[in-house]
C-alpha cells in the first residue's frame, strides 16, 4: 500500500513534465546503439560518450525540428492572413470546382439530395477559415508559453543525457522490480524497447520521409502552401491504411476537374508509386519482423493515443497495445507449460 501511495504521488508530481520525460526516454533508447559504439571507442570516458550522444540528439532531431516548427507557423498565419484579406479565398476554389463538374455528375449529385453547393460553399468557407484561426492562436499561445518549451526541452536533454550514460543500469533495477520470472521480465522489456525504435523508425522516420516528399511534389507542381501540405502528409501517413491519400487525392481530383489535366495525372502517379511505396518500401525495413503489429490495431491504438494524450499519444498509444499482446501472450505462454512435478 505504502509503494502505491508514493507511486502515485510521485507521479502526480512529475505529470506536469510528462511529455520531456516520455521524450527523453524515447531518446535514450533509439541512441543507445550510438552511444554504445562510442563507448566501445572510449570505454572509459561515459560521460563525454552520453554528452556526444546528446550533440547528435540536437543536431540531428531538435534543431531541424525547431526550424521546421518556426517555418510552420509562419505559413499557417501567412495563410489565414491572406484568407482575411481575400487574397485567398476556399469558397472561390469550391465554385470553381463546381463550375467545372460535367452536367451528368451535377444531375446525380441532384438526385441524391446534394446540389446545394452555396450551402456547402459557405460551410467549407467557414470551417477552412475557423481551423486556421485556431491555428495561428495556438501558434501565439506556444510563442507566449516559450519558457515553458525551453524548461521542458531541457529538462528532456538532461533525462536523455543521464539515461545514456547509466540506462543499462536503470533498465536492471527496473528488470528486476517487475514482479515476474526473469524470463519474461527480459522478454517485455525487450518488446518495449523493440516497439519505442519501431514506433519512431516504422512510423515517424517513414512520416518524415513521405511528408517531405509530397510536399516537394506539391511545390514542383505550383500548388501553394506545399510546407503547410507536406507536415499534414506526414501527420497523416501515421494512419495506417488511410494514410497521405486524404491530402493528395482530393486535390489530384480537384487538378483534374478544373483543367489541370497534367498536373493531376503527375500527382496520382507520384501519390501512387512514390509517396505510396514509400511505407511498402520502408516500413518493414525499419520496424523488422519481430515488432510488427495488425495494421488495424496500429491504426486503433494511434487514434486512441491522439485522442487521450494528444502528440505524446502517438507513441504510447502503439506502446501500450504492443505491451498488451507481449503481456498477454506471456500469460498464455505460462499457462501451457507444465506445472512443477506434474507427470
Amino acid at each position: 500500500m505504502l509503494i502505491l501511495a508514493v507511486s502515485l504521488a510521485f507521479a502526480w508530481i512529475v505529470q506536469p513534465l510528462f511529455g520531456a520525460i516520455l521524450w527523453g526516454v524515447i531518446a535514450s533508447i533509439l541512441f543507445a546503439p550510438l552511444n554504445d559504439r562510442l563507448l566501445r571507442a572510449m570505454p572509459t570516458r561515459n560521460n563525454l560518450a552520453a554528452l556526444l550522444t546528446l550533440l547528435v540528439i540536437m543536431a540531428m532531431v531538435i534543431l531541424p525540428a525547431i526550424l521546421l516548427s518556426a517555418f510552420l507557423l509562419q505559413e499557417v498565419a501567412g495563410v489565414y492572413a491572406r484568407m482575411q484579406s481575400g487574397e485567398a479565398d476556399p469558397g472561390a476554389y469550391f465554385l470553381r470546382f463546381q463550375a467545372h463538374l460535367p452536367q451528368w455528375l451535377k444531375s446525380l449529385l441532384s438526385g441524391l439530395g446534394l446540389s446545394d453547393f452555396e450551402t456547402v460553399r459557405t460551410k467549407l468557407t467557414a470551417g477552412i477559415a475557423a481551423s486556421f484561426q485556431t491555428l495561428t492562436a495556438r501558434a501565439f499561445s506556444i510563442g507566449q508559453s516559450a519558457f515553458g518549451f525551453v524548461v521542458a526541452l531541457g529538462v528532456m536533454l538532461y533525462l536523455t543525457f543521464f539515461l545514456l550514460r547509466d540506462g543499462k543500469q536503470v533498465a536492471a533495477r527496473v528488470e528486476t522490480a517487475i514482479p515476474l520470472d526473469p524470463d519474461q521480465r527480459a522478454a517485455l522489456l525487450a518488446k518495449f524497447a523493440a516497439v519505442i525504435r519501431a514506433t519512431i523508425r516504422g512510423s515517424l522516420v517513414v512520416a518524415v520521409i513521405q511528408g517531405a516528399i509530397g510536399g516537394i511534389v506539391f511545390w514542383a507542381l505550383g500548388i501553394h502552401s506545399a510546407l503547410l501540405w507536406g507536415v499534414l502528409m506526414a501527420f497523416l501517413s501515421l494512419l495506417p491504411a488511410i494514410g497521405t491519400g486524404i491530402v493528395w487525392a482530393p486535390v489530384a481530383v480537384y487538378l483534374l476537374v478544373t483543367g489541370a489535366v497534367w498536373e493531376g495525372v503527375i500527382l496520382i502517379l507520384c501519390g501512387l508509386f512514390v509517396i505510396g511505396l514509400v511505407d511498402n518500401l520502408l516500413r518493414p525495413i525499419l520496424v523488422g519482423r519481430d515488432a510488427r503489429m495488425p495494421d488495424y490495431v496500429v491504426l486503433i491504438s494511434t487514434l486512441g493515443g491522439l485522442q487521450v494524450l494528444g502528440f505524446n499519444g502517438l507513441v504510447i498509444g502503439p506502446v501500450a497495445a504492443a505491451l498488451f499482446i507481449a503481456a498477454w501472450d506471456i500469460f498464455a505462454h505460462s499457462r501451457l507449460q507444465p506445472e512443477p512435478g506434474a507427470s
